[in-house]
């Protein structure tokens, strides 16, 4: 890989390997990114109805207390409705934070330096574990809903291949830079973080990506 490209930036201007490729292809990163759905009038009040009402539960009472039953309910849908359009309250987590996480996203295709284009790779890993855990601890509760849902849930969750490849271009050089994205991406897992916060805290975890991210590093 030329020593210029750092990290992902575009579609067009940058182009990396899926993480599994049956033909040997290539596929676009900014692909890889959220993408906001595209939907009938009355199906996207529904769903900013529904969004709306579980964030305000979610945030007055704790995700693990609140009920389907309670979100339709506050939404004024039925519960029908409900299930059909999010699955569980997991596909009710990820619809949430999908706005979130194309946020961040998007900083990382076309933001300002250290976390988008133009900085070394090592200070664009460094600035993408900080913004990480930023939005993770902010969302800690309903990340790890969407993740532990299922065994294996975290790894078919769209953002996390774009968390990986980010990491794993920003690892370029390693002998092999896709598994150290996601021993890096382990360390930011929200069950790991959940686990061990009470303990050691938000800032000692912070510390530890980092030695984590430098000891990766090329």
């Amino acid at each position: 890989m030329p020593p210029e490209i750092n990290g992902p930036r575009s579609g067009s201007a940058r182009r990396a390997k899926a993480d599994s490729a049956a033909d040997g292809g290539v596929i676009p990163l900014e692909s890889l990114r959220s993408a906001p759905p595209k939907e009938r009038t009355d199906a996207a009040r529904n769903r900013a109805a529904v969004l709306d009402a579980a964030a305000r539960l979610f945030a007055e009472h704790g995700v693990s207390a609140v009920s389907m039953d309670q979100i339709a309910a506050e939404a004024g849908v039925g519960k029908g409705t409900l299930f059909r359009r999010f699955g569980d309250k997991s596909g009710l987590g990820v619809a949430l934070l999908d706005a979130r996480e194309r946020v961040l996203q998007e900083a990382i295709l076309h933001g300002p330096a250290p976390l988008g284009p133009g900085a070394p790779p090592a200070e664009r890993l460094t600035a993408f574990v900080d913004a990480y855990l930023d939005y993770l601890l902010e969302h800690l509760d309903l990340v790890r809903m969407s993740e532990t849902a299922t065994p294996g849930a975290r790894y078919r969750i769209g953002a996390y291949r774009f968390w990986h490849r980010h990491t794993a271009i920003l690892l370029d050089g390693l002998p092999d830079p896709d598994h150290a994205g996601h021993a890096l991406l382990a360390a930011l897992s929200a069950e790991h973080v959940s686990a061990l916060l009470p303990s050691l805290g938000a800032d000692r975890i912070r510390a530890g990506v980092h030695v984590v991210a430098e000891r990766l590093r090329p």
